[in-house]
C-alpha cells in the first residue's frame, strides 16, 4: 500500500526533569498520532546537532490544553532541551481520510480544481498555508497569479475530493482581481 508522510507536531520546551516535552500539535488527531508505541520520524531544525532520527512515544498527557509527550529516546531535561524544534512526522496510507468528514489532509486538497459558485474555473489549489487563526488555500489562477483564500465554510462552501474540486464563494479581489487591477 502506498503511504505518504504528514507533519504531526513540533517539539517545544521541556516540561519537568524527566524528559517530557511540550508538543505544538499539527494534527487534528493527536490521540491517534501520539499513541503510546507510535514511532515518529524526527527532523531536526537547521543548525541542530541532534542525532535523533526517530522517536517512540512512551507516554502522553494533556496539561492546560498543551500536549506533553515522553519519548523513549529523551531520558532527561537536558535531552529534552536539545530536542527543541524537532519536527515530528508519521506515515499514513495515501488514501486515508481524517475521521471528521469536514477535515482534510493537505495532500487531498493540493491539485483540486477551484470553481466559483457559478461554475467558472478560478484555478487550482497549489498549497495550504497553516495560519494561527485559520488555514488558507493558495489558488493559482490560469494567469499564474496566486491568491490566498481563508479556508472557512463561508468562502469555501464545498470540497469534493473524489470529484477533484473545491467551490469558492469568490468576491472581487479575493481570487479574481478587482476591476482596476486588470
Amino acid at each position: 500500500m502506498e503511504t505518504i508522510e504528514v507533519l504531526v507536531g513540533r517539539i517545544g520546551k521541556p516540561h519537568g526533569l524527566r524528559g517530557d516535552v511540550t508538543v505544538d500539535v499539527r494534527t487534528d488527531e493527536p490521540d491517534r498520532r501520539f499513541a503510546v508505541g507510535s514511532v515518529l520520524r524526527a527532523e531536526a531544525p537547521r543548525g541542530s546537532h541532534s542525532p535523533l532520527t526517530t522517536l517512540t512515544v512512551a507516554g502522553t498527557k494533556w496539561h492546560q490544553s498543551v500536549l506533553l509527550v515522553r519519548f523513549e529516546e529523551i531520558p532527561d531535561r537536558s535531552a529534552a532541551e536539545a530536542a527543541r524544534g524537532i519536527l515530528l512526522h508519521t506515515e499514513i496510507p495515501a488514501d486515508a481520510s481524517p475521521d471528521d468528514p469536514d477535515e482534510y489532509y493537505d495532500h487531498q486538497l493540493v491539485g483540486l480544481a477551484a470553481y466559483d459558485v457559478d461554475g467558472t474555473v478560478l484555478g487550482e489549489v497549489s498549497a495550504l498555508v497553516h495560519g494561527g487563526a485559520q488555514d488558507l488555500l493558495t489558488i493559482r489562477t490560469p494567469g499564474g497569479r496566486e491568491a490566498l483564500v481563508p479556508f472557512v465554510k463561508a468562502l469555501v462552501p464545498e470540497v469534493d475530493v473524489p470529484g477533484g474540486r473545491v467551490v469558492i464563494a469568490d468576491r472581487p479581489g479575493l481570487v479574481t482581481p478587482l476591476p482596476d487591477e486588470d
